[in-house]
């Protein structure tokens, strides 16, 4: 009896060749003629797994088994969610022989040992990864290439409140106890995370931070190009426990059924593209929670935006973005992590003066930690630190009420009210645009009826 073990099943990861994969790695020994070996860049070991050709035999309960990789070449792109990708790829499957006799033990019994021993290794050796569309180190798990995510970004590193750091920290717990929960509810098992606040507050750390807690794999994904239904087939190739990231999600893509700046400026004429070639707004919401959704367990999907304003209403609510975590402007409470993180000090005679000037002023940690680095001596640092800030509120007071500096114009205000006459102008032009296409309507609603009438008049 042989049974095939297919890398894919549809559009799915087959969970039991993955199992299988990394239950066999437990089984290579000196006497195989050829094995493949690898060393992941910041990984201290080498792995070695099965190669394709070659042949493993296991005993269990006395009974011998025999594993087989096969790779089948393919000119077809079998990898779904691989965009672009016109090259040949390679169907691998898993063979695994024994006595007809066993079939009954091997299925109700090897087959689940084989899924509980490789849970149990990948527990023991769990390294979180990136996964990003690019092509770099990649070890051919779908469409996504991978490297290990080895940011040392943790909750108790990072300068953000404390009392929303440990709501999110409680979130997160209940989010991973409740299977049974949202089972019995009806809901898929996945919970929806919205970042905002200006650059630098931490946002992309807040996310490292969040994955090595969860020890979930992320997956970057950039919008960019893709399409329905290559969203689709990249989300149900992402794994069970992992985090979907979309970064910068208010301009990494501008939706098409949003046109309606467009149209008031006579730039759209109302027809769309097909969708299949490009993403649309209704296509990410399904992916967010419509029936795509549910494909896979224990999903995390985390948006992050610079203007919460500039987000369509429809990707806020709940069950798509379920809980808003605000990053802001460095606190004090946030410069004392600050200070530990990159000085080592919970305590200095500058700190009062420091904190004082640090709710005046409006700062990110980022700019508090590029200060901190400039000098390894304590009070050099701290000092520098203070005139930056200094210097910064100087800066704010010598602004006037319209938030410009005495005596120069807003460059920002100029360019608003270039942008306002373009927007006039465009609109005179789509006026006359709207008279053009009425015109012509006209002429041909007058073409036809001359020609129906020279019609009638033959037949008569």
């Amino acid at each position: 009896m042989t049974l095939v073990i297919n890398e894919y099943e549809g559009f799915s990861i087959n969970e039991l060749y993955e199992a299988s994969e990394t239950y066999l790695q437990t089984k290579i020994s000196a006497s195989m003629g050829r094995v493949k070996a690898f060393k992941v860049s910041r990984d201290n070991k080498v792995k070695m797994t099965i190669h394709k050709g070659q042949k493993v035999i296991d005993v269990y309960e006395g009974i011998e088994l025999k594993w087989e990789m096969i790779c089948v070449e393919t000119k077809e792109n079998i990898h779904i969610g691989k965009p672009g990708r016109n090259m040949g790829n390679e169907n691998r499957l898993l063979e695994l022989r024994f006595n007809n006799k066993c079939m009954e033990m091997v299925t109700r019994s090897y087959l689940p040992y084989v899924m509980e021993r490789s849970k149990a290794i990948k527990e023991e050796n769990k390294v979180v990864k990136l996964f990003s569309l690019k092509n770099f180190i990649c070890d051919g798990h779908g469409g996504w290439g991978s490297t290990n995510l080895d940011h040392p970004a943790t909750f108790d590193k990072l300068a953000m409140d404390p009392a929303v750091k440990k709501e999110l920290i409680d979130d997160l717990d209940r989010f991973l106890r409740r299977r049974d929960f949202y089972r019995r509810v009806g809901k898929a098992w996945k919970r929806g995370y919205l970042l905002y606040g200006p650059p630098g507050t931490g946002k992309s750390s807040l996310i490292a931070a969040m994955a090595n807690y969860l020890k979930f794999d992320v997956y970057d994904l950039e919008l960019t190009g893709l399409s329905n239904s290559q969203l689709r087939g990249l989300l149900i190739s992402t794994r069970n426990r992992s985090m979907v990231v979309i970064e910068d999600i208010d301009c990494s893509i501008e939706f098409k059924n949003r046109q309606s700046e467009r149209f008031e400026l006579g730039e759209y004429d109302g027809y769309e593209e097909d969708t299949n070639e490009q993403l649309t707004l209704s296509g990410l919401l399904n992916f967010i929670d419509g029936l795509w959704s549910s494909c896979g367990d224990e999903r995390i999907i985390v948006f992050t935006t610079n203007h919460k304003d500039k987000l369509d209403p429809a990707l806020l609510r709940p069950g798509r973005m379920d809980m808003h975590i605000h990053l802001s402007y460095c606190t004090p409470s946030g410069f004392r992590v600050l200070a530990w993180n990159y000085l080592c000090i919970s305590d200095h005679d500058l700190f009062d003066e420091i904190d004082e000037l640090m709710m005046q002023v409006e700062v990110t940690p980022a700019e508090v930690a590029e200060e901190l680095m400039k000098s390894e001596d304590i009070d050099i640092a701290l000092d520098g630190l203070l005139k930056f800030l200094q210097h910064k509120k100087s800066k704010s007071e010598n602004c006037d009420s319209d938030g410009r500096e005495t005596g120069l114009e807003d460059e920002n205000e100029r360019n608003g009210r270039n942008e306002s006459e373009n927007k006039i102008k465009a609109k005179e032009r789509g006026g006359e645009i709207d008279k053009i296409i009425k015109m012509r309507k006209k002429a041909r609603n007058i073409r036809v009826k001359h020609r129906i009438n020279l019609l009638n008049n033959l037949n008569c």
